[in-house]
This record gives structure tokens, sequence and C-alpha cells, in this order.
């Protein structure tokens, strides 16, 4: 495994048993994650992707983070903008290093990590070829409109979240697509964790980009 000095972030990286020159998700955890949390998602939802998965450099009492709020819901938009950058520069490296392809990287957020998923999407819209957001809010509102033509993004929204505003999710269903996006926002009958039958409902998604 690369040292996390070389890339940036500490991090996994698991090759795909049958190309690795195939798809590559990008696995970005919840505030408390790290670097282990997702790839039984990832694998779940494609058990033939590469698996890259960093962990949040911030720490919120101790618990990792993509980036530093304000407070509930407030995001720090200057250290976001920072942290998105070097989200976007480890993924560079770390497919020149891996050897994977960087034209078929797929994030994979879960809360704060879907929020800074959705960042690198409005900040650097050529890095990734689609996205799947689980519980995301609007992270940054940009002040250049990216082009995302024909980019696949999937919203997992939950009915009954108490953490992400109502509003958030059609928000960002919306900005994504007026960028081109070809956006799919599926409402679920859960709160902010996932709801049974989620994941197999993003696999099959992720299965008809074609990525």
């Amino acid at each position: 495994m690369i040292a996390s000095q070389q890339l940036g972030f500490a991090h996994n990286y698991v090759p795909s048993q049958a190309d690795i020159h195939g798809r590559t998700l990008l696995l970005l955890h919840g505030t408390g994650g790290d670097e282990n949390d997702l790839i039984p998602l990832g694998e779940t939802l494609a058990e033939d992707s590469n698996m890259l998965s960093p962990r949040g450099k911030v720490l919120e009492n101790g618990a990792p983070r993509f980036f530093k709020r304000i407070s509930e819901g407030i995001f720090d938009i200057e250290d976001l903008k920072l942290r998105t950058r070097e989200l976007a520069e480890f993924v560079e490296k770390a497919s020149t290093i891996y050897g994977f392809d960087l034209d078929k990287v797929v994030a994979v957020g879960f809360s704060n990590g879907a929020n800074i998923a959705a960042s690198l999407l409005l900040l650097f819209p050529r890095l990734l070829a689609g996205a799947i957001l689980f519980r995301p809010m609007v992270p940054i509102v940009p002040e250049i409109k990216p082009d995302l033509t024909g980019v696949p993004i999937l919203i997992m929204a939950g009915i009954n979240d108490t953490i992400v505003p109502g509003e958030h999710p059609d928000k960002l269903a919306k900005m994504l697509a007026e960028s081109g996006a070809d956006v799919t926002l599926s409402w679920q009958d859960a709160g902010h964790g996932l709801a049974a039958g989620e994941v197999a409902e993003a696999g099959k998604w992720l299965d008809k980009t074609g990525i």
C-alpha cells in the first residue's frame, strides 16, 4: 500500500480481481468514518470494481470528516474549496500510481462524503464519470456553472432524514441537472441511515450507466 504521505490521504486501495482498467469506486465516508467503512458497501454495489477509499483529514471532536463545518448544516466554504481541491489531486495522483483509468471513476459518498462528492462534481466537473450520493446536502453554489453534460448521478434521499433539510435533495438535483447531468433522485422511506434494499437499487442503477 502506498504510504499516505505520498498521496496526501490515509487510504485503502483494493484492485479489481477482474480488470483494473475498468470502473473505480471512490468511496467517501460520513463523519466519524474512515478508509475501511465503505469498502463493504462498494463490494455490494459493484464487486468487480477497483475500490479507492480515503480517510477525511479534518477532525471534529476526534471524528474524521472531509471538510470543516461551522455548525450542523453550516459549512466552512473556504475549507470546503481547499479540501475538494486536495481530494481531486489525490484521485489524479492515485490513478497514476495504481494504474486505474481516471475516466472511469465513480464517487460513492454517504452524508459528509456525499457532500464532498457533490462538491467535486460542481468544482471539478470532469473528474468523475458518475456519482452515487447517499443523503447529500447542497454543499456549495459554484460561481461558474459546471459542465456536467451526460454525467449520471444518483441521489438517494431519506423522507424522514432529520439531518438533511428536506429541500436540499431537490435543490441539488436541480442544480446538477441544470449543469447537464443525467440526474436520478430517489426518495427512500428512511431517515439518515440507509434503508433495506437501497444499496441494491443503487447497484442496479450503476449497472445501467455502463460505466
